[in-house]
């Protein structure tokens, strides 16, 4: 058993795809003729640091994804298990799948292929060391923040801004408690990290890749063929 054995992923798959306007899941997009969640759980089956997988999808895609996991023989995963109204909601019904003896939790958008298993296995070993980490990339563009009203208001600086991405891993006990804390305010957040930044808890950063995007919009998959074409080329 790798060592990893005690981490599991939760691989958040159940968005609406509103912005892809496909007529199905931006799941099942396919980049070079692999489907972006088989190209997604391959990167999780090659993880030394994660040992079990768990998929939170539609419920209406659930038939689809047993076949997508089968397919790319992804044998990892432990449970599929429909999603709910809400980002939190489906990485909560996540969480609650999780094999016993899983003592971390790495939650990852399953519209984000083209992870590394290096990435995921870094950002892993950065959360044993430190509590908690995630994914993020140093922001190139100066940022703004507005007033509300569509004027600046001021100028951060640019060389503290990261933009956050996934995997993002906490220890399990910890991720369940901030949920439960977060449900019981009221609050519903669509990024992991503010449940347990609203608890106090310390997030470190791990370096990740800005070819690890997340598809959004059509351009995106033209974006992440690019990326993998030139993978192809290298390798």
């Amino acid at each position: 058993m790798s060592s990893g054995r005690n981490c599991c992923a939760v691989i958040a798959a159940a968005g609406a795809s509103s912005r892809m306007d496909l007529g199905f899941s931006k799941q099942f997009v396919l980049l070079l003729g692999v489907p972006a969640i088989a190209r997604t759980l391959l990167a999780f089956e090659a993880a030394r640091e994660v040992g079990s997988v768990v998929v939170v999808c539609r419920e209406e895609d659930r038939g689809r994804m047993e076949l997508a996991v089968r397919g790319c023989g992804a044998g990892k995963v432990a449970a599929i298990v429909p999603g709910g109204g809400t980002r939190q909601r489906s990485a909560a019904a996540g969480a609650a799948a999780v094999p016993p003896g899983t003592e971390w939790i790495a939650v990852h958008d399953g519209a984000r292929p083209l992870i590394r298993p290096e990435e995921i296995d870094a950002c892993v070993s950065a959360a044993r060391e430190y509590g908690a980490a995630a994914l993020a990339v140093p922001v190139k563009d100066t940022v703004k923040l507005t007033d509300g009203e569509g004027f600046v208001s001021s100028t951060p600086r640019r060389e503290r801004l990261w933009a956050v991405q996934t995997p993002q891993v906490f220890r399990l006990a910890l991720y369940r408690e901030a949920m439960r804390s977060a449900e019981a305010a009221g609050a519903d957040y669509t990024d992991d990290c503010q449940l347990l930044e609203r608890c106090g808890v310390r997030i470190r950063l791990c370096r990740g890749s800005y070819e690890n995007l997340k598809l959004t919009t059509p351009d995106d998959v033209a974006a992440a063929e690019a990326i993998l074409r030139r993978r192809e080329e290298l390798s």
